[in-house]
């Protein structure tokens, strides 16, 4: 008895000296643990690729070949479908910059180009009718401003200002060289993952074998499978959910005769990854796209816009994301809210699966806990 006592006793005193050395030298482990996230930055970047490519990769995979015996295909499967996937994900990439970028900077240079005769225009309407103030009158038509030339000095100037923000180019070039060796180094570690996902998945299990009793590993298992059917379904849904908005958008649009539809379509569905309020922050580009062009358009735009995000909230998404994740709206919205706030757009996108698996393992849990009961 004195001896667990004692040893109860010495575990109360390390615990309590670990929290005493955490909250002195509480900076010094923050620095020290925000070091370590950032080394292994490319890593986690290397398994979020890993994990959003396995989804394709196992589609794939049962598309090449299914019911061959020969070695060489049975040998070039992973590899040759981890590749397809890839370039599969590469070009939908660059399709949807092909899309976007260009007209969006042909929509700058068009606002560049109207803005002198528009501001030459609201001149002279001035003039005609500000007959009842003779002096004002006078000082618009003594008024000689070159339109064109003042354009380019405005955007002269945002642009010198936009590259004051870097202290220098060779920040700008270090920073960029450092996000792009990051992502290189993530896409190899991906590779290396989605290769050899079968072996790690049986370390994993050996490790638990070796450490955990039968029915924790069953448990951990149990957890872990909810967490990845969560994620996986809300990637998949999401996905689709993008699709369905941006097409209708677009056949919206140019059903309207709206300028800009396919751009705008494309815009609205890559938004809408971010569950819930991601088509508004699209719809923001295209009022901006649309406005360049028929500013009444823009308000009409909008109008359709909300219309349509109100459809795809109440009908479409409960339907193929709701449904998939098994999800009440009401916690949706509530996990891209906490999410967010968080941690900003990643939180959106975590917060909703998250929420999901941590859902059905709480109602799992309170309905065993009833029937254990009755």
């Amino acid at each position: 008895m004195g001896k667990n006592r004692y040893g109860t006793y010495c575990v109360i005193g390390v615990i309590a000296a670990a929290v005493c050395l955490f909250v002195r030298k509480a900076d010094q482990i923050a620095r020290g643990v925000s070091l370590i996230f950032s080394a292994a930055a490319p890593l986690f970047l290397g398994c979020i690729i890993a994990y959003v490519l396995n989804i394709l990769l196992k589609r794939l995979e049962k598309l090449y070949f299914p019911r061959t015996n020969q070695a060489v295909l049975v040998k070039s499967r992973r590899p040759v479908c981890i590749l397809l996937s890839f370039v599969c994900l590469f070009l939908i990439l660059a399709f949807i910059v092909n899309l976007v970028v260009p007209e969006l900077l042909s929509s700058i240079r068009l606002i560049t180009d109207e803005i002198p005769p528009a501001m030459e225009s609201m001149r002279t309407w001035a003039i005609a009718h500000s007959d009842e103030i003779p002096a004002f009158q006078d000082s618009l038509k003594r008024m000689d401003i070159d339109w064109q030339n003042m354009a380019k000095k405005t955007v002269d100037f945002l642009v010198a200002g936009a590259g004051g923000i870097f202290s220098s180019v060779v920040s700008v070039v270090s920073r960029a060289f450092g996000t792009i060796t990051k992502v290189l180094i993530g896409t190899i570690f991906s590779i290396y993952l989605l290769n050899a996902k079968e072996r790690l998945c049986g370390q994993a299990d050996k490790i638990m074998r070796a450490f955990l009793k039968p029915e924790t590993r069953k448990k951990v298992r149990y957890v872990a499978g909810t967490f990845h059917e969560a994620f996986t379904s809300f990637i998949v849904g999401q996905c689709m959910e993008a699709v369905i908005i941006g097409c209708l958008c677009a056949m919206g649009m140019a059903a309207f005769r709206m300028p800009y539809a396919v751009m705008t379509g494309a815009v609205v569905g890559v938004t809408a990854l971010i569950p819930v309020v991601g088509a508004y922050l699209g719809a923001a580009v295209g009022a901006f796209m649309v406005f360049t062009v028929n500013p009444l358009q823009a308000v009409f735009f909008v109008v359709f816009l909300v219309i349509l995000q109100q459809l795809e909230g109440n009908l479409i998404y409960p339907k193929v994301v709701g449904a998939s994740i098994g999800l009440p709206g009401l916690w949706v919205l509530a996990a891209v809210t906490i999410g967010g706030g968080v941690l900003g757009v990643g939180g959106m996108l975590l917060g909703v699966p998250l929420a999901a698996a941590l859902y059905r393992l709480f109602g799992e849990a309170v309905n065993k806990r009833l029937k254990s009961r009755t």
